[in-house]
């Protein structure tokens, strides 16, 4: 019997298990595996820090700006070298397991190549989760369950907490890692937003590799094929003149959902079980970044388990407070602006970004106003949301 049983071993399931570990519980952390690298862009912001701050002797590649284009490759550029700390790109395998031995070095339990798809249900009370293995169904019996599997998660949707996501609450994104000679600011990501709803990136992470992707959301996930626009960017002439090889050496390739519409409040927890990570929706809905909330999630979840564990309560009523921590309702409020500000971004294809670009790099008080949107998740006014939009008119 496990104190916690958390269902996946990613960023949030492999924060949650370590601070749990760390306070003595035993916790077993379940994995379908360890060698699947997410297909994700990589970027992780310095607030990683806080949680992670032995990463900062690692060895992932450091980014101190960002580059935004509109869909008519109107440019943004900011650089925040000796204002705050650097954020990272990383490879999301060489990150995962990382924060996943973390875990383990300090007394998680990892069960690899183990797939969750049920409960275990004894008097009508949720008792542990079954696996599939190569050898055989599994069971693992816990008094809290945490699951942290994914917006694909089985747990999820038997849990009764959500339901299943529809495609236009997702977005589809395609990336791959390459490698060769390029024209990249090395110091900067790059984002490039689309005139249907959806952008693309390259974030380096070396001196010739770096990370390409794009993604759709909405109801574009139905109108458009991801693989074509995938090759219609990486052929773009205003690409190609960043990444001016023929022929790049493609190290991995994947494609993945995730979620869009942002944190759903009412289904992060009930009776002896919390959602975390992706599979609660802990991805921001213009950037799709969900590494930062997604481990803040998890060590949240997992303070808010060891209290019901030492009180010996593990019913909802306890497991709320997990809901209701002012970091989580911080990530939710954030998102939630966020989402609000989506379709005005890409009103009458992508017009709307790009005048807010042209206005930015004319009025210095409107560029700190943007850039503290992206990076500090302070909105708009409608003021200057009103005088963007008037510049179409």
């Amino acid at each position: 019997m496990y104190d916690v049983i958390i269902s996946g071993a990613g960023p949030a399931g492999s924060k949650c298990a370590e601070v749990l570990a760390k306070s003595g519980f035993k916790v077993a952390l379940i994995e379908k595996n360890t060698q699947w690298r997410k297909p994700c862009g990589g970027a992780v912001s310095s607030r990683i820090f806080k949680y992670y701050p032995q990463i900062r002797k690692l060895n992932f590649h450091k980014i101190t700006g960002m580059i935004m284009y509109s869909s008519d490759y109107n440019k943004l550029k900011y650089s925040w070298e000796g204002i705050k700390h650097h954020s990272i790109n990383v490879d999301r395998l060489i990150f995962d397991n990382y924060v996943r031995n973390v875990a383990i070095d300090v007394g998680a339990e990892l069960f690899d190549k183990n797939i969750s798809y049920d409960f275990i249900i004894k008097y009508n009370n949720r008792i542990g989760i079954k696996t599939k293995t190569s050898s055989g169904t599994k069971e693992y019996l816990g008094k809290i369950i945490i699951i942290a599997d994914g917006m694909s998660s089985k747990l999820a949707i038997k849990s009764d907490l959500r339901d299943k996501w529809k495609i236009e609450e997702l977005g589809l994104v395609k990336c791959a890692i390459m490698e060769g000679k390029n024209n990249l600011d090395k110091d900067c990501m790059s984002t490039f937003f689309k005139p249907y709803k959806g952008y693309a990136w390259i974030f380096p992470l070396g001196e010739e590799r770096f990370n390409i992707g794009c993604g759709t959301f909405g109801e574009d996930n139905l109108n458009l094929n991801l693989n074509q626009l995938y090759l219609e960017f990486i052929n773009d002439p205003n690409i190609k003149k960043l990444l001016p090889k023929s022929n790049y050496k493609e190290i991995w390739k994947g494609a993945y959902p995730v979620p869009t519409q942002g944190v759903n409040d009412e289904s992060l927890y009930g009776e002896n079980i919390l959602l975390i990570g992706d599979a609660a929706g802990f991805v921001s809905p213009i950037s799709g970044e969900g590494i930062h909330a997604g481990i803040v999630s998890g060590n949240i979840a997992a303070e808010t388990a060891i209290s019901a564990l030492e009180n010996d309560n593990i019913s909802n009523l306890t497991l709320k407070s997990y809901k209701t921590h002012q970091y989580i309702k911080k990530i939710i409020r954030n998102f939630k602006m966020k989402r609000s500000i989506v379709d005005f971004f890409f009103e009458n294809k992508g017009y709307n970004f790009s005048n807010m670009l042209k206005l930015a790099n004319k009025d210095s008080y409107i560029k700190e106003k943007v850039i503290n949107m992206f990076l500090y998740n302070q909105p708009l006014t409608k003021e200057l949301l009103l005088r963007i939009k008037s510049t179409n008119e």
